[in-house]
């Protein structure tokens, strides 16, 4: 790779850090839980990215490594996100009586 190629990725990086820092940050608190749950979601087409990465023939061994800690990374995210969601729509739920049936 060419000098100028690991510029442009590392500047394009680090402004997407500091884009997504200063949108999360400006979001209400009121919203954080749904919007990160569903974004959190979309990580899946990161997880996708990942696994072909980790399974390309003819890989260094530091990329292999980074592709399977970011598939490990991206796992967690997304059951995260799942488990987020499931537990915020399950404070909608309304309680039921002892009588009531299932």
């Amino acid at each position: 790779m060419h000098t100028s190629v690991i510029v442009t990725e590392l500047t394009v990086l680090v402004l997407a850090i500091f884009v997504g820092f200063e949108v999360i940050s400006k979001v209400p608190t009121m919203l954080h839980t749904p919007l990160m749950s569903g974004t959190n979601a979309i990580h899946g087409i990161v997880l996708v990215g990942a696994i072909i990465v980790a399974g390309l023939p003819d890989q260094v061994t530091w990329i292999r490594i980074v592709a399977l800690a970011a598939v490990a990374l991206g796992t967690i995210n997304v059951v995260g996100g799942f488990v987020v969601t499931d537990r915020m729509l399950g404070t909608f739920k309304g309680r039921r009586r002892a009588d009531e049936p299932d």
